[in-house]
């Protein structure tokens, strides 16, 4: 085989492709950019790596200025890691041909992110909230420029990879980040609630999907006396109610204490008969697993936060 040859025509495929047909030519650039790695992958094994410099001086000057070392390295790299993921026919160019179909759900631009990781389970969940969230190529470099994945807990990271069931808590992170155009050198609970309410859209994305904001300083009557919730959300998914403390200290047994007494009261005075029961999140300075450990509803999920100067 030509390998030359083989790779310069479906580079002008595409090419054209591109200009002629607007409908799906992102997934055939992909496609293309697959099988051209398995390309590359095969030359290389018979002419040696140097094979990818010699093929990019030839097609920069044939065909485009884009189709650089770096360029073909990229399309090899993304064959080698998506090839190894259960292949299965596709609407290739080549019927023969056999493409992962997780190398044909995002843009090019998307999966060029997605190689700079190493971990293909860390992949494939940015694949899956890139579905879910329809985030663009600029979103998807800040998640993972926020380690939106290593900030899961590895049980969260179990279930992402084979696919289970999740609960509502899944995927809030630990750390949770919380942006803040001004530095603080001290922060206060007032403070803090602030610059959540602040960027609040921010704030939801960090707790996961479907949160829904219902009101802070939620006032609530427990005999004679008002108590107040720091943050009250609702989350469509699961259909339950999700109070939310704020300490910017490390997690004291009197919290515990504290916000289940308003769950209690939200599950009897606010919760539909359609709800699910109410889960309580305490957002503090520092962890205390022996606390949690010793607590007996499950309900309640601690979690950190991080403040983060733009």
């Amino acid at each position: 085989m030509n390998y030359y040859n083989e790779i310069k025509s479906k580079i002008i495929d595409n090419e054209n492709y591109a200009r002629i047909k607007d409908y799906s030519k992102e997934k055939h650039k992909v496609i293309t950019y697959y099988e051209i790695g398995k390309l590359l992958t095969e030359a290389g094994s018979k002419y040696g790596e140097n094979i990818l410099g010699k093929y990019s001086e030839r097609l920069m000057l044939e065909v485009g200025k884009k189709y650089n070392r770096r360029t073909l390295y990229r399309m090899k790299q993304f064959y080698i890691v998506f090839q190894k993921w259960s292949p299965v026919a596709t609407d290739s160019i080549e019927k023969n041909e056999k493409v992962s179909p997780l190398a044909t759900q995002l843009t090019w631009s998307h999966y060029c992110e997605l190689l700079t990781l190493k971990d293909m389970q860390e992949i494939n969940y940015y694949i899956d909230m890139c579905k879910k969230y329809n985030l663009s190529k600029r979103e998807l470099r800040e998640r993972i420029k926020n380690n939106e994945y290593k900030r899961l807990d590895n049980f969260t990271k179990e279930q992402t990879l084979y696919k289970e069931q999740y609960e509502v808590t899944n995927f809030i992170k630990n750390p949770i980040i919380i942006n803040t155009s001004h530095p603080y050198d001290k922060v206060t609970e007032k403070i803090l609630k602030y610059l959540i309410l602040e960027d609040l859209d921010n704030f939801l994305k960090e707790l996961g999907k479907d949160f829904v904001y219902v009101g802070n300083e939620y006032k609530i009557k427990i005999g004679d006396r008002y108590n107040y919730i720091d943050i009250l959300l609702y989350n469509l998914e699961y259909h339950c109610y999700v109070v939310v403390e704020l300490k910017i200290t490390e997690l004291k047994s009197e919290h515990i204490g504290q916000i289940e007494k308003y769950m209690n009261y939200i599950d009897k005075n606010v919760r539909r008969v359609t709800d699910d029961e109410t889960v309580g999140l305490i957002i503090c300075k520092k962890e205390n697993k022996l606390i949690l450990e010793y607590c007996s509803e499950p309900r309640i999920f601690e979690t950190t936060y991080l403040l983060k100067t733009l």
